[in-house]
């Protein structure tokens, strides 16, 4: 037997066939693949220094200006070290990464005052604290994209196993179950986000935390109901008949077969995940300044209209995202369709 059943490969098939979904698949998965290596390659500290004979990776450890010939113990300033006279004389050389700024670095040696407009080094221009914004916007897909995909996996997981013992145990539990996550789900979202960033820092992992308590509530309804339709079919009964145990039957079973929901609707997930961490940044409670963040970036250009590249460039990578991230829903619930079968023929 394959590890890959006939279904799952015509799917596949289908989806192929949707072009504007496959190619977006494509774009954001490569996309995203590059942002994990954006420590490093988005970044001014140098992938390879060579200094008085001797090979360096500040890049990936950490070296103290004395190392250099400076006169602290605190990491060098690398920008500033490559065009140092002193230390070209003892044969210092650098390589530099693709972009070679850090996100969280002020430019603040640039004429003018910041917002700087977008030249030749800085292409997007500067933030108002004269940060580069290619780099910002480099370093905050990386940390939208991670978050929205722990976020979709960590609520897909929770509304699977919650709307899965619903649908399978039935009955009061299911009644009781249902009425409970009706009550949970009235709460008012900002409000607690709110409360919980007041008492504790905010963090990466406190907002995970704080979504995730009211993300997987809309999959557990579909999951439901998948299993409560699935429960009492005539191969499900056999099982039972023949004396199956309940958890190979959920999971061997029901889940397997209940699985179309979660796929077709994980893109729109992330959709989600990304649009609620935005949010939050704009409105101030989202990760602690000064992280890489689109939302505080679009904050910026609402509040300095006379430097349009701030908000033009956020914008136009919040749509291109989410645009990829859409074509990709539809296409994978358009391939999921049975009665879209017909349509590729």
């Amino acid at each position: 037997m394959g590890l890959v059943s006939e279904l799952t490969k015509e799917r596949y098939k289908r989806f192929k066939k949707i072009k504007r979904a496959y190619y977006s698949l494509w774009i954001l998965g490569v996309a995203f693949i590059f942002s994990l290596f954006t420590p490093w390659l988005v970044n001014d500290k140098p992938l390879v220094l060579i200094y008085d004979n001797g090979c360096y990776f500040p890049a990936f450890k950490f070296y103290p200006s004395t190392q250099f010939g400076g006169r602290y113990g605190t990491e060098a300033d690398y920008p500033v070290l490559k065009d140092d006279p002193s230390f070209k004389e003892k044969g210092g050389w650098v390589l530099m990464p693709p972009w070679p700024h850090n996100p969280l670095h002020p430019y603040l040696h640039l004429e003018g005052t910041p917002p700087h407009p977008p030249s030749f080094r800085h292409w997007l221009g500067t933030d108002a604290s004269a940060r580069d914004i290619m780099a910002r916007l480099m370093h905050g897909f990386r940390i939208c994209m991670v978050f929205a995909l722990i976020l979709a996996c960590l609520s897909a997981l929770l509304g699977i196993v919650i709307g899965g013992v619903q649908g399978y145990l039935a009955g009061k539990v299911d009644i009781i179950m249902q009425r409970l996550i009706e009550i949970w789900s009235a709460l008012p979202f900002l409000y607690v986000v709110i409360m919980i960033g007041s008492i504790y820092e905010r963090s990466f992992k406190l907002l995970i935390f704080v979504m995730l308590l009211f993300q997987w509530i809309g999959l557990s309804y579909y999951m439901r109901g998948e299993f409560l339709k699935l429960k009492n079919m005539n191969y499900i009964l056999t099982a039972r008949a023949v004396g199956m145990s309940h958890f190979r039957i959920f999971f061997r079973h029901i889940l397997p077969n209940a699985l179309t929901p979660v796929v077709t609707i994980m893109p729109f997930s992330l959709i989600g995940g990304i649009g609620a961490l935005t949010a939050l940044d704009f409105l101030g409670f989202g990760l602690h300044p000064p992280t890489p963040s689109w939302g505080e970036l679009l904050d910026q250009g609402l509040k300095y209209l006379y430097a349009p590249w701030i908000a033009t460039s956020t914008v136009f990578a919040l749509f291109l995202t989410l645009l990829l991230a859409t074509f990709i829903g539809e296409g994978v619930r358009e391939a999921f369709d049975p009665k879209s079968g017909d349509r590729f023929e």
